[in-house]
């Protein structure tokens, strides 16, 4: 890839197609600067509802390869602007004004997760209900500082 112009941003992704070993479908992280070029990174593991990113990855080769990775909201702690359900089904609702996490699986499903207060502290936990992407417009990111380290940043594992 000679033209990094066209790169989009470093950022969690979905792949639409296959790309290289990596199948249509699959959560990815995109890293436009990477070493020999840009490239994709498989989740290794979750934490605390935000995954780890294996070091080896995919480089991508051809132009299409970039076209075909859809851009997913980031990870982290949202308010719910618009009351809504989770799904048709209805099986869970998010009230206006609630503090959400987002986080994803493996497939790039969408997954919040509701805080709770527990002993004066807030506590995230480990089990969410999953929505649908089109909900996802009812959030919006709230700021809250991390540190910002390459590990944290890249949240690539080496």
């Amino acid at each position: 890839m000679s033209d990094e112009t066209l790169l989009p941003p470093c950022g969690i992704y979905q792949t639409t197609k296959p790309i290289g070993e990596v199948p249509a479908g699959r959560f990815v992280y995109f890293h436009n600067h990477g070493n020999p070029g840009p490239g994709i990174y498989l989740p290794s593991r979750w934490v605390r509802n935000r995954a780890e990113f294996h070091a080896q990855g995919t480089t991508l080769h051809a132009p299409e390869d970039i076209g075909s990775l859809r851009g997913l909201a980031g990870e982290g702690l949202y308010r719910v602007l618009h009351a809504f359900d989770c799904c048709e089904k209805n099986c869970m609702r998010f009230e206006e004004d609630t503090l959400v996490t987002l986080g994803y699986d493996g497939n790039a499903g969408a997954i919040l997760f509701s805080p709770e207060m527990i002993e004066g502290a807030l506590v995230i936990p480990e089990q969410g209900t999953r929505i649908d992407d089109t909900r996802i417009s009812n959030l919006r990111r709230l700021l809250v500082k991390e540190p910002r380290t390459a590990e944290s940043t890249h949240r690539v594992v080496h």
